[in-house]
């Protein structure tokens, strides 16, 4: 059976199937995928059966896994052993469900802010792949705002604005928007804030996109108060409805998205529920030339 492509947005966003991401792909597959992406930026791929080396291994077909921010946690915070795997669930190193007040529950809070994934790193987070072991019974959707629409819907005086705007990004200033500030010495050393441009020329499609995230803290060279009001503006307008797209988990499910041209969040759901999703996020060196330009 062949690749099948079906849309489930006006704007983007698919659903795939005739792919095992599991299999040994085929060159014509990986770019039936590559081009997918590149169009629709999330792609909902059901029914898939993966250990966390065989989603490492697909995601690599993409581009080098980035280390996740987690391997600067000690061992004993650290539920999975790779690396390059990013826990995003509600379950600590004994298999328990989280307590209200646990310290990883209230850093992972921050997922429900609007975001980019690893914009405040450098490189930052290209294709991020993340994939549901267990769900709960009801919430924990994951939203995505396509950036290159919102990017076109804005008026031509707000686009001559934002040209050559460039943001600051910091995790820990996403994670202090929440009240939360409990990082060590050595994680505030390894995650120093960075530099990204506002807007951007997508690779794939050489369209413009938008480039937002919470981690962004102020506009470079504007007063604070004045920068973060417009990056606020900004992704209000980017997540206005006909913007997003909703996707309800199953387990099984693997969800790709291009952190280049889209902004996602998190959900609530039952705490004494058990949510197991586990991701994999590529590095995207080519940012780091373009926001050199």
């Amino acid at each position: 059976m062949g690749v099948t492509i079906t849309p489930l947005h006006p704007l983007f966003a698919a659903e795939v199937s005739g792919v095992d991401a599991s299999a040994t792909l085929s060159q014509a597959v990986l770019a039936a995928l590559m081009e997918a992406i590149d169009r629709y930026s999330v792609l909902v791929l059901r029914g898939q059966k993966l250990s966390d080396d065989q989603q490492i291994a697909f995601a690599s077909l993409f581009g080098p896994p980035e280390i996740n921010i987690g391997a600067h946690r000690a061992a004993s915070q650290r539920r999975l052993a790779r690396v390059e795997m990013a826990d995003v669930s509600n379950v600590n190193p004994a298999n328990e469900v989280h307590r209200r007040d646990d310290k990883r529950r209230m850093f992972n809070l921050g997922n429900m802010l609007w975001h980019t994934d690893s914009s405040f790193r450098d490189p930052p987070g290209g294709l991020s792949l993340l994939y549901a072991h267990a769900v709960p019974s009801r919430g924990g959707e994951t939203e995505f705002a396509d950036l290159r629409a919102a990017y076109a819907a804005l008026d031509d005086e707000t686009k001559a604005l934002v040209a050559d705007l460039h943001a600051e990004h910091s995790i820990m200033h996403s994670r202090a928007s929440l009240g939360f500030t409990e990082f060590s010495e050595s994680e505030r050393a390894a995650l120093p804030p960075v530099m990204q441009r506002v807007v951007r020329t997508h690779p794939g499609s050489g369209r413009k996109t938008l480039y937002l995230a919470s981690h962004a803290s102020h506009i470079i060279g504007w007063p604070v108060p004045e920068g973060r009001l417009l990056l606020r503006d900004l992704i209000e307008f980017a997540t206005r409805r006909e913007f997003v797209f909703v996707h309800h988990w199953r387990a099984g499910d693997l969800v790709i998205w291009d952190n280049r041209c889209t902004l996602h969040r998190g959900r609530p759901y039952p705490l004494d529920e058990r949510r197991d999703l586990r991701r994999v996020t590529t590095a995207d060196h080519a940012a780091m030339a373009e926001k050199a330009a």
